[in-house]
């Protein structure tokens, strides 16, 4: 499989001591199919029960037990598909991949090997600073999940939990085009979006929901690809970035010393920060693939497609596109509050207040911060859309100040109410009585008449007055209401 040739970027290029490398990257994507049922049983895919409680008999591979396929599953694997304009397959296999491990009753698992479910597509991936690549995806295929070995429950015994044995997973391979860590992060992040707004995967990588296996390999920059090592079942982005250099370091100080890169599958060790050897890396043929004999061919009619796809959400492109023409705010904040579909109506909520700018400035600076620093993901918000918009509503109509927005938002945050009732009971109506503002002003100038002639000659100290005035009205005084008396009474 050939990289694309594009001159790398200076800032790509990883220094070694005998000059410059260009690491050279590819993934698989194992994303967990949202499903309440199995790829093949009825059994449950709830997280979190106890051990071995939601297996079929197809699960546990008793003796005459057959599996039938859940549509469902199939139907999620071709949203996702079209989610990322790529080929669907109206005609695909499934295969048996054998390999023995404690954890795999059967001995084998039942994937998709030649005809996959969909064929090639892309995923446009931002960057930043105006700068965006795209990266290919080669197929997606659907495949059973295997279960899971306890080793640290006893000092001798190993225990099996099947309960993810069955679970629907799509495997999506991208192309080698990525050519840094932030690259590699920047298209899981994306990929999870995508998944998680069409509804096919939740996404969540705690739970082991999303997780990849990174191909890493390093070249002279434009020189052919080098011999890649697979790190497997990286479950954050963060430690994807970081198993990347790493591993990346490791291969370009093996080969600067002379020594050659085996192909292998390695893991990676985050408390550590290193990769190490788990076995050598595999081909097709050492899993003895072979046409399931339980398992017609898939057929999906062209009609089921179309209907799917126009079925599909509004995605994060198309949304952040129409966030940036309608609402006109950046493009920076349009990517922002896309990046999770919840976040996105959120906004729209709020925006509906009437001013989407400063709806966008108080969803992401003031909401979203203090969301980050408590912790908590935007449908456990305590301040709701509605609570948001009407406090917007009110900096909107001059009612309250910004000061007093912010003070207003912390009462919405800790004790909640509607805004305009706290602004009536609690007093935090706005100042607009222009004769009582300008008895405040004169006031503050006549306690500092040496600041007055300051700013005669320094025309910027009238941002001390207006603070001055804003703290003696308790923050209630229109701060342009101040700006304008400040201007005339001191001459500036």
């Amino acid at each position: 499989m050939n990289a694309p040739s594009r001159l790398p970027a200076s800032s790509r290029l990883i220094s070694g001591a005998t000059g410059d490398w260009e690491v050279v990257i590819g993934m698989e994507i194992h994303a967990q199919v949202t499903s309440e049922a199995k790829l093949f049983s009825g059994a449950s895919t709830g997280f979190g029960a106890p051990p071995n409680s939601h297996v079929s008999l197809v699960d546990a591979a008793m003796p005459g037990m057959l599996p039938v396929l859940n549509r469902e599953c199939v139907r999620q694997a071709i949203r996702s598909g079209l989610a990322i304009n790529a080929a669907i397959n109206l005609t695909s296999t499934f295969d048996r991949k054998n390999y023995f491990y404690p954890d795999l009753p059967q001995g084998y698992q039942i994937s998709q090997f030649k005809s996959p479910i969909v064929g090639e597509g892309e995923v446009s991936v931002d960057m930043g600073e105006g700068e965006a690549i795209t990266v290919g995806v080669e197929r997606i295929h659907l495949e059973q999940d295997a279960g899971k070995s306890i080793h640290d429950l006893d000092p001798v015994s190993s225990y099996v939990d099947l309960n993810r044995s069955g679970v629907a997973l799509m495997e999506i391979v991208s192309k080698p085009d990525m050519r840094s860590s932030d690259e590699a992060k920047a298209y899981v992040t994306k990929l999870r979006t995508i998944l998680r707004y069409i509804g096919a995967c939740d996404g969540d990588m705690d739970k082991g929901n999303l997780r990849a296996d990174v191909n890493v390999s390093v070249r002279r920059p434009g020189e052919p690809l080098g011999t890649r090592c697979e790190i497997k079942n990286v479950n954050s982005i963060r430690f994807i970035g970081q198993a990347i250099e790493v591993e990346a370091r490791r291969q370009i100080g093996i080969i600067e010393d002379g020594g050659t890169i085996d192909q292998e599958t390695r893991l990676f060790d985050p408390n550590k920060g290193e990769t190490r050897a788990m076995r050598s890396k595999e081909e097709a043929h050492d899993y003895r693939y072979f046409p399931d004999p339980d398992l017609l061919p898939l057929t999906v009619e062209q009609a089921e497609v179309d209907e799917l796809k126009a079925a599909l959400p509004e995605l994060p492109d198309a949304k952040k596109a129409r966030f940036v023409s309608d609402y006109g705010v950046t493009a920076y904040d349009a990517m922002v509050l896309t990046l999770e579909r919840e976040s996105a109506d959120f906004f729209e909520a709020v925006a509906a207040a009437g001013d989407p700018k400063l709806a966008a400035n108080w969803t992401i600076n003031e909401l979203f911060g203090r969301l980050n620093k408590e912790g908590l993901g935007i449908e456990r918000s305590p301040v709701s859309a509605a609570q948001l918009g009407g406090l917007i509503g009110l900096i909107s109509e001059n009612v309250i100040s910004g000061k007093i927005a912010k003070d207003l938002f912390e009462i919405l945050w800790t004790e909640g109410g509607d805004p305009r009732e706290l602004v009536e009971s609690r007093g935090l109506r706005q100042v607009t009585d222009t004769g009582a503002i300008e008895t405040v002003c004169d006031q503050v100038i006549a306690a500092n008449p040496d600041k007055v002639e300051q700013a005669k000659a320094k025309p910027t100290l009238i941002g001390w007055f207006v603070g001055q005035v804003m703290k003696a009205s308790g923050g209630k005084a229109n701060p342009q209401a101040v700006n304008d008396i400040l201007k005339r009474k001191l001459g500036i």
